[in-house]
C-alpha cells in the first residue's frame, strides 16, 4: 500500500461522501417527505436506542454503532467496494437529509452545534474506514488480476483501522453523549 493510493482513497471517499450529503440536502429540499421518512427511520434505529438514557450508556449504545459502522464500511470492501461506497452514500444521504429538516426548524448555529463538536471525530472515522475498505476492494482486485497476496494487505488495512478508526470513534462517541449535549443547550 502506497501512501498515493491511500491519499486517494481518502479522496474519493470524501468527494463521496460530500457529494451524497448534498444530494440528501437537495433531495430533502424538494421532496420533504424524503427526508421525513429517513429521519423516522433514523429516530427508530438509533434515537430511540439512546432516548432517555444517562450519558454513560449513550456512550456505550453510540459507540458500538459507530464502530459497526465503520467495520462495514471497512470489510465491505471484500465485495470489491461495492458495498463500501452503497454504505457510505447511504450515511452521507441521511445526514444531508437530516440536516435539511433540522436546518426548518433551527438556527444553522444549533445544527453546527448539533454536528461538529463529534463529528470532527466521528466524520473522518467514516471516510478513513471507507478509505480502507476502498483499499482492501483494490487489494483483492490486483489480487484477482495479478496474483498478489491480499493477506499482509489486509492485516495492515486492520492494523491502520484499529490505531485510527477505533479511537477516532471512541472519541467521537465520548463527546456525543458528555458534551454535544451541553453545547446544544448553550445555543438552544
Amino acid at each position: 500500500m502506497s501512501n498515493s493510493s491511500f491519499t486517494k482513497a481518502v479522496i474519493i471517499i470524501f468527494l463521496l461522501f460530500c457529494a451524497t450529503i448534498t444530494v440528501g440536502w437537495v433531495v430533502t429540499m424538494q421532496n420533504p417527505s424524503f427526508g421525513e421518512d429517513l429521519m423516522k427511520t433514523f429516530e427508530k434505529e438509533v434515537a430511540d436506542q439512546i432516548k432517555g438514557k444517562d450519558s454513560p450508556e449513550i456512550f456505550v449504545k453510540l459507540f458500538f454503532n459507530n464502530l459497526e459502522a465503520c467495520l462495514l464500511l471497512f470489510l465491505a470492501g471484500a465485495s470489491f467496494g461495492i458495498l463500501t461506497i452503497f454504505i457510505m452514500s447511504l450515511n452521507g444521504i441521511l445526514i444531508g437529509a437530516i440536516m435539511e429538516i433540522v436546518s426548518k426548524d433551527h438556527p444553522l448555529i444549533f445544527v453546527a452545534a448539533a454536528i461538529l463538536p463529534h463529528g470532527i471525530f466521528e466524520i473522518p472515522a467514516f471516510i478513513l474506514s471507507g478509505a480502507l475498505g476502498i483499499m482492501l476492494a483494490q487489494s483483492l482486485i490486483s489480487e484477482w488480476y495479478y496474483g498478489t497476496d491480499t493477506d499482509e494487505d489486509a492485516r495492515k488495512f486492520a492494523r491502520l483501522f484499529v490505531i485510527y478508526a477505533l479511537p477516532l470513534v471512541a472519541i467521537a462517541a465520548f463527546v456525543e453523549a458528555f458534551i454535544t449535549p451541553i453545547i446544544i443547550q448553550l445555543v438552544a
